[in-house]
């Protein structure tokens, strides 16, 4: 479904509504919560306290992700808009398209943009961004998609030259299956001429990791509980917030790192709207991400199994964080 934003100045495309929302949240948690692992998507996290918690997390001395990556964009974006010449740029999961003012500017500069086409899964976080990036770049033709990244990346629109950002590290929220099938879709999606533009957190000190996820000042561990204050809203659960803590570890093995959600003693929650209970022993954890870390040589060869080349790489100078370019193989 389209429609005109409120300025009429952005066209709006809609897959994605309340109702697909609330049927997704249903059966992510029933799978997620009688699984022997407890689970969540991460995605969850993102109501408008969840949003305003993370956007409090991004300023934190500890949390170094996005101020690297802006770095990294803030350097490089002129050589990101002449290596890729976009036409269009697509951005999945963009936010508040904050950091993607970097991009616009370099493309801009470049003489090549025509088009911004911003994709959320929140129609009012979308039109919000989309409106303001069409105010400061009035020559730019701004098509907004309302949809979820990973369910609708075959609806976005195609042309010419696009370059298809996924910033903020997100990538490493993806398990290596669902990860592998990503990147795989993506590389389906490129035509010639068209280019991958990802952001990914590097692998580092395992305590620095650490903290960046489980800061002093407790915001993550808020930002974390909050997604129970979610269910209780959505699925008319009973979960105590105060009964579950917030507990970040570094798995080595798998390079990555995961938040947990630990019952504080035996418990028992009842959701209203899905008919069930779930038992949570002392101790006992419910997982809501992971994020995994990266190294460049990891990075190509999973571009290489999807079917794509990296054609480019860049880091912040500390060497946290990377920006890299992905194409089609020639």
């Amino acid at each position: 479904m389209s429609i005109q934003s409120p300025s009429g100045r952005v066209h709006i495309e809609r897959h994605h509504t309340d109702a697909v929302s609330g049927e997704a949240l249903a059966a992510d948690v029933r799978a997620g919560l009688t699984a022997e692992q407890k689970t969540l998507p991460p995605k969850w996290f993102y109501d408008t306290v969840g949003s305003e918690l993370f956007e409090e997390i991004t300023r934190l001395e500890e949390y170094y992700p996005t101020r690297r990556e802006r770095e990294v964009l803030r350097a490089h974006g002129g050589d990101i808009a002449a290596a890729t010449r976009a036409r269009t740029l697509v951005e999945l999961g963009s936010g508040s398209a904050e950091k993607t003012r970097v991009l616009l500017d370099a493309l801009s500069v470049e003489g090549t943009l025509e088009r911004y086409v911003p994709v959320d899964v929140s129609d009012s976080a979308l039109i919000s961004a989309a409106e303001a990036v069409a105010e400061e770049y009035p020559r730019l033709e701004v098509h907004g998609v309302v949809a979820d990244f990973v369910e609708h990346l075959d609806v976005l629109p195609t042309g010419p030259s696009r370059l298809v950002a996924f910033l903020g590290g997100t990538i490493g929220n993806f398990e290596p299956g669902p990860r592998a099938d990503y990147l795989h879709r993506i590389a389906g999606s490129l035509r010639p001429g068209d280019a991958f533009l990802l952001g990914t957190d590097l692998v580092k000190d395992p305590q620095r990791l650490v903290r960046a996820y489980d800061d002093a000042a407790g915001v993550t561990a808020a930002f974390n509980l909050n997604v129970l204050a979610v269910l209780n809203r959505e699925l008319g659960a009973d979960f105590d917030l105060e009964s579950f803590r917030h507990v970040a570890r570094w798995d080595a093995e798998r390079a990555w790192i995961e938040m947990h959600l630990q019952s504080r003693r035996d418990q028992t929650v009842h959701l209203k709207a899905l008919e069930f209970d779930v038992h949570f022993a002392a101790g006992e954890t419910l997982r809501t991400e992971v994020s995994a870390k990266f190294t460049r040589d990891r990075l190509a060869q999973e571009y290489a199994d999807a079917g794509l080349r990296l054609a480019a790489w860049w880091t912040d100078a500390a060497g946290d964080y990377a920006v890299s370019l992905a194409v089609p193989p020639l």
